[in-house]
């Protein structure tokens, strides 16, 4: 490599012997079609080696690409190229009175990246952002483009797809009439004494609903409610509200968050959490998010409670969220009502593996997925029991890329026989 390329987070370093960033859709074919190992950077907020090509291979970034942005007013769908990032889709469809279903944490992250790892929002009813695809574009390893979309018996393995399948030039994914949203923060509620319907209950009393804990005491130090002004007003007894604005990490500063204490805003700049224009969340960090049925919930955040001593010195902040079912195959909320912990540690490779390996072993009764970008110490056998569909997946990766240009040890850790 010409120039010293590392991720988001800058705990990856990429060995790639080439970094390309393509000016046109045939110069990426070209290149694919011209590379024996390529793996596609998107925004770069993995913090594990998903995008890793090796000493030998060739990282592509699309954020050279034309910002591909097409609304189709009549079909309410929009049609985005493989390199927009979420800040930029979501003005574009905002401008033409349409919404996102839901949008994540943060806008900063590119959409094809998004989506290829399974990355979601908040919402008890709210899927995770690869539930709005209904179609993919995908340059396969000899240059030519693969279209996939809903009732093609692949689909179930062509969002979500870890960049197994191939380059993914453009989604076209569905919209709906653009609405407003409420933030409300309240502080200090407690863990002690919760049950599982009271937690149902929380976690459905907004469209979208975040808990914040930093384990250093049992309870959640924030809830973050996200309204939708055309749904009923909650009510939120459990909690007392804000007296000021909130960061859901301590110390940093809520400039940087949107828009709070119930100010109505357009959809994109209240389902986030950070504003696209500053730094989300704390930027000196490392992240792990584990899956599990939401059956599990109040299970989990107890044995999480159990090791509190062990998380709380490494942790910048904890997030609890839900998520609906989805029906990628390899989706971490594939086929059941989720619950998504999210982790926030220190910048510490070192120190933070042997907590998450603890975390792990504290999650392992409860059927837990790790976020395919994040940290984490799952070995990829165990990886492989969570997804009833992983045959399915493997098929369709041997079919669009029989020679594994797409390939990586990431990837083929994963999808091993």
């Amino acid at each position: 490599m010409t120039e010293t390329v590392t991720n988001w987070a800058g705990n990856i370093t990429y060995t790639a012997k080439e970094l390309h960033r393509p000016h046109s859709l045939d110069a990426v074919r070209a290149l694919v079609a011209d590379s024996a190992r390529i793996r596609v950077l998107g925004s770069g907020h993995s913090f594990n080696e998903i995008a890793e090509p090796g000493a030998d291979g060739v990282l592509l970034s699309l954020a050279a690409l034309p910002p591909e942005i097409d609304v189709d007013m009549a079909a309410r769908t929009v049609r985005v190229g493989g390199g927009v990032r979420y800040a930029e889709l979501a003005h574009q469809v905002h401008a033409h009175g349409l919404a996102l279903p839901n949008m994540a944490s943060l806008p900063h992250i590119s959409v094809a990246g998004s989506v290829a790892t399974g990355t979601h929002g908040s919402g008890v009813g709210n899927g995770a952002l690869a539930s709005a695809v209904r179609e993919v574009e995908i340059v396969t390893a000899d240059g030519s483009t693969v279209v996939i979309g809903r009732g093609d018996d692949r689909f179930g393995g062509a969002v979500t797809s870890l960049g197994a399948l191939g380059v993914v030039t453009a989604l076209t994914l569905d919209l709906e009439p653009s609405f407003d949203v409420e933030q409300h923060v309240f502080t200090e509620f407690p863990l002690t004494g919760l049950d599982f319907d009271a937690f149902e209950t929380v976690m459905a009393a907004a469209y979208s609903v975040s808990l914040f804990t930093d384990w250093r005491a049992p309870g959640f130090r924030q809830v973050w409610l996200k309204r939708r002004t055309d749904q009923p007003l909650p009510a939120f007894p459990w909690a007392a509200p804000a007296t000021e604005k909130m960061h859901p990490v301590p110390g940093m500063p809520a400039v940087n968050c949107t828009e709070q204490f119930g100010v109505a805003g357009p959809w994109h700049e209240r389902l986030p959490h950070f504003r696209a224009e500053f730094t989300p969340s704390s930027g000196a960090e490392l992240q792990s998010e584990y899956l599990l049925p939401r059956r599990y919930a109040l299970d989990a955040l107890y044995a999480i409670d159990g090791i509190r001593e062990t998380v709380a010195p490494l942790l910048q902040t904890c997030e609890v969220r839900t998520v609906a079912p989805d029906e990628q195959w390899l989706s971490p909320a594939y086929g059941r009502d989720t619950v998504a912990l999210h982790f926030t540690w220190i910048e510490d490779t070192a120190a933070v593996l042997p907590v998450v390996r603890r975390l792990e072993e504290a999650l392992d009764a409860f059927d837990a997925r790790p976020h395919w970008g994040k940290v984490f110490t799952v070995p990829a056998t165990e990886l492989r029991g969570h997804y009833e569909r992983l045959g399915d997946f493997r098929r369709l990766a041997k079919e669009l890329d029989p020679t594994g240009t797409f390939a990586n040890p990431f990837v083929r850790a994963v999808l091993a026989d």
